[in-house]
């Protein structure tokens, strides 16, 4: 049914909530998964290569992290940095690799509390052409 699963992270609890189920779902399915990290244009000054570069560095760490969850039960990953506004570069690269689902965290490190969705997850859902999986984090 699913053969490729994006995990979009920005390095917070949900991603890591989403990585995990992500892996459950691809090891049932043998899918693969994509783990995707942008660097957000709306927060930071993305107009100096040199201000970028640690950004990516961080998004590096946080893939790294994430890769490493799959490694330990053999589910093919793939891993990507972009930079731009986090939903539209997910929606952007679902449709570029034909990703079958998405399956994220409800709130990334942006995100208010009270708030049911972040802003990100809740543009994906509204807009993407795949099913959303959305994982709350384990507080």
């Amino acid at each position: 049914m699913y053969e490729r699963i994006l995990v979009p992270t920005d390095g917070s609890a949900s991603a890591d909530a989403a990585m995990t189920e992500a892996v459950t779902i691809a090891t049932e399915h043998g899918a693969a998964v994509h783990v995707l990290h942008v660097v957000n244009t709306r927060y930071y000054d993305t107009s100096i290569e040199s201000a970028v570069e640690p950004l990516r560095e961080d998004g590096q760490r946080y893939l790294d992290r994430l890769v490493e969850v799959a490694e330990g039960v053999d589910v093919p990953t793939e891993t990507a940095i972009e930079v731009g506004r986090p939903g539209r570069e997910i929606l952007e690269y679902v449709g570029e690799h034909d990703i079958d689902l998405v399956v994220m965290g409800t709130r990334g490190r942006g995100g208010l509390r009270r708030r049911l969705l972040g802003s990100v997850a809740e543009h994906v859902v509204t807009h993407a052409g795949v099913p959303v999986y959305v994982v709350p984090a384990a507080d």
